[in-house]
């Protein structure tokens, strides 16, 4: 029996197809879905007749294992209680996105255990499960209707090529699938990067749309600082912070990017492309630091959720930062260790600018202590 073939983009209720589709995964049918790389096979995890059809359907090896398709970082940390820094780091800033993240699960603390045990085999068979959070909002609107996560693979046979279309999809698949929806052409046109995830490095399994020369930036530690304008004391920090770090780690200043650290600094009212203030300038210059190509940019959603640490310079910062984006509350600390402000030199002579640069340096000094740099 031939699928229903829905066209997302000729559809009036794009509502009606994600209820459709959560029906045909809750019934244990298979449906294909268009994502940003190829697309894809899936079945409810929740359906162990759903996912053993993908299998029959793909002519698929039972010890291939499926990956599993969740919503966040957060689900991601349900299934894999000890999610990894470095996976965290590659999900916070490649999710939704064309990363599938192999992690070890810990199958007594994770969600897993709810699943069916057909299913946990043929998704996590060896300690490990493949965690993806797809960038197309059918598949994410579906996860968020469905009760627990998707059985995902991609839409052909086994050995053959992907399918980048519906109709390949339906070409070689087809006749196994209750419901195929049509986006056209896939975004990308090639498969995620899979990659190994452990705590304290990774390994590139397969390259996908993601090159595996862009996983070191992706998984390196990311440190923010946040001032008002980024113009005065967050560009300042910045320097300083990355001169520290040079001297904790041994190197070069300019080779701090390389040895897996990015510092960069953002203010909360900030306009992008100002210069640092002509005294920050100077200050940073009699300690061999040059400001002068910095350009303030404003702290966006995107930074937030990619930082590892962000360091605020007084109170009212952290607090505009969590009231805005709370979930980033446990990431986000004040500069100096005691929880005191460190006041904005704006307006006032070099002299303040200086002591504000010790003031910062010190501080600094003692959170670097703290850290560690993986």
């Amino acid at each position: 029996m031939p699928p229903i073939v829905i066209n997302l983009r000729k559809t009036e209720d794009s509502r009606d197809v994600v209820h459709r589709a959560v029906q045909t995964l809750a019934e244990g049918k298979l449906v294909v879905f268009p994502t940003e790389t190829v697309y894809g096979l899936a079945a409810s995890a929740r359906r162990a007749d759903g996912v053993r059809r993908i299998f029959e359907a793909k002519g698929r090896a039972h010890n291939s294992p499926l990956a599993l398709a969740i919503r966040s970082v957060e689900d991601a940390i349900d299934y894999a209680p000890t999610l990894g820094v470095k996976a965290q780091r590659l999900a916070r800033r490649c999710w939704p996105g064309p990363i599938t993240l192999v992690v070890k699960h810990g199958e007594d603390e994770s969600l897993l255990r709810q699943l069916p045990q057909e299913v946990r085999a043929a998704v996590a068979p060896n300690g490990e499960v493949g965690l993806r959070v797809p960038a197309h909002s059918a598949v994410l609107d579906v996860l968020h209707m469905l009760a627990g996560p998707i059985a995902l693979t991609s839409a052909n046979l086994s050995g053959q090529p992907d399918a980048v279309t519906a109709e390949e999809a339906i070409r070689s698949i087809g006749q196994h699938v209750g419901l195929v929806i049509d986006d056209g052409a896939c975004r990308y046109g090639q498969p995620s990067t899979v990659v190994r995830a452990r705590d304290d490095s990774y390994e590139c399994l397969r390259e996908g749309v993601v090159p595996a020369s862009a996983l070191e930036r992706l998984a390196s530690m990311l440190i923010v600082i946040v001032c008002t304008g980024n113009t005065c004391r967050s560009p300042m920090a910045e320097a300083l912070l990355r001169k520290l770090v040079a001297e904790q780690l041994g190197c070069k200043v300019e080779e701090v990017e390389q040895r897996g650290v990015l510092v960069s600094s953002a203010g909360v009212s900030a306009a992008p492309g100002g210069g640092a203030a002509p005294e920050a300038i100077s200050t940073m210059k009699e300690r061999g630091l040059d400001l002068t190509r910095h350009e303030s940019q404003p702290l966006t959603e995107k930074l937030v959720r990619q930082a590892d640490l962000i360091l605020a310079l007084t109170g009212a910062h952290r607090q505009a930062i969590i009231r805005r984006w709370p979930e980033a509350s446990t990431r986000t600390f004040l500069v100096q260790p005691d929880n005191t402000d460190i006041e904005d030199p704006i307006g006032c002579p070099m002299e303040v600018y200086e002591q504000c640069a010790n003031q910062i340096e010190e501080a600094l000094r003692q959170r670097v202590k703290e850290l560690k740099f993986t």
